[in-house]
């Protein structure tokens, strides 16, 4: 980036010396700017694609080992625009965890999510609340909740780690506590949560917790599936056709205060209208084939892909099936940035 012109250089740069003494500073012409008119990221586009992600995590789980103290076996979707993180704000990770493996107890102030992407016979332990995971199903572990996971079937089990630890770690305000015991005790209502808050549609008259944590541990694939299905018979959004956002039943805001979650379907043959938004964005396809176009570059994905899209990136989305839906889990960033008043959404149209 080229110098700013600035009509006082000299006496600036005169002054640095002194002022550095003093921990003060005034604006240089070699700094860079301080605002923009528009956001500008350094963060990649980037496609992780499904074949090249299975062998990568056959190896980790022939040589790597699941180990006491919170240290887990995860692939991590590293972005080479960035010094940390598949994004600005969270990282992705896909774990595999082995038959007759115990990830430890422990609990950190990252907001965390699992999405199981393959496999069953594995169940968490969620401050003292058991559930099973299955395929497709979203399971939570919010802000400083215990947290373990067992796996008793007879099958690697995968799936998918979210983590805002990129957004913690910029506001300095990471903690960790891991468990001298393996496994949590269980409470004595292990599925609580679930029967109150379970059915999506109702809650007790009397709800007790707080609201900005969510009481709902786990989502159901099931649930989720029929839901999108039933909206896919209205018109389709003209950006993400037809996508829904998991959330907590106590406020009706998002699953996660800082994590945005969504099942997302793209009708047979759709290419959906190109837009951008401040905020990060993840997506994994869990089945069809088509492409995401993002600031021109075109990705073709299929099933097992990942991709991520920059902030105030132009994208769009192409089925390229005829006759079969696409299937897309996002995760992003959006609803801190919401909270933060940082939200911003237009259409490409709007640029020309």
């Amino acid at each position: 980036m080229s110098e700013a012109i600035m009509s006082d250089t000299a006496q600036r740069q005169a002054l640095a010396g002194e002022l550095d003494q003093y921990n003060c500073r005034v604006a240089q012409p070699t700094d860079g700017p301080l605002f923009t008119r528009t956001p500008h990221s350094s963060m990649q586009a980037t496609h992780w694609k499904a074949a090249d992600l299975a062998r990568l995590l056959d190896k980790i789980g022939a040589n790597l080992k699941l180990e006491a103290g919170g240290q887990r076996r995860t692939l991590r979707l590293a972005n080479r625009g960035l010094p940390f993180g598949t994004t600005p704000t969270f990282w992705a990770s896909i774990q595999v965890i082995l038959p007759g493996e115990i990830a430890t107890a422990h609990r950190h102030t990252a907001s965390a999510l699992r999405f199981i992407m393959k496999g069953r016979g594995a169940d968490t332990i969620v401050n003292g609340e058991r559930y099973e995971m299955n395929e497709g199903d979203l399971v939570l572990t919010p802000a400083w909740t215990w947290h373990d996971h067992e796996h008793k079937g007879d099958e690697p089990m995968i799936w998918l780690d979210v983590l805002d630890i990129s957004l913690v770690r910029s506001m300095h305000a990471t903690f960790f506590e891991g468990s001298e015991a393996p496994r949590q005790p269980l409470a004595q209502i292990p599925d609580r949560s679930f029967r109150l808050y379970g059915s999506g549609i109702m809650k007790p008259l009397s709800a007790c917790e707080a609201p900005e944590l969510n009481p709902l541990l786990v989502y159901s694939a099931q649930r989720a599936h029929d839901a999108l299905r039933l909206a896919g018979a209205l018109p389709p959004d003209p950006y993400d056709d037809t996508a829904l956002e998991y959330l907590n039943p106590l406020t009706g805001g998002p699953a996660l205060p800082t994590i945005g979650t969504v099942l997302q379907s793209l009708r047979p043959g759709i290419h959906t209208k190109a837009h951008r938004h401040t905020g990060s964005v993840v997506y994994y396809v869990m089945r069809g084939q088509g492409a995401t176009i993002v600031d021109g570059t075109t990705f073709e994905w299929g099933a097992g892909d990942f991709i991520a899209i920059p902030p105030w990136a132009v994208h769009e989305h192409i089925n390229r099936c005829t006759n079969t839906s696409a299937m897309l889990f996002q995760v992003n960033d959006i609803p801190a940035l919401r909270k933060l008043g940082l939200y911003r959404e237009e259409s490409a149209d709007a640029q020309t």
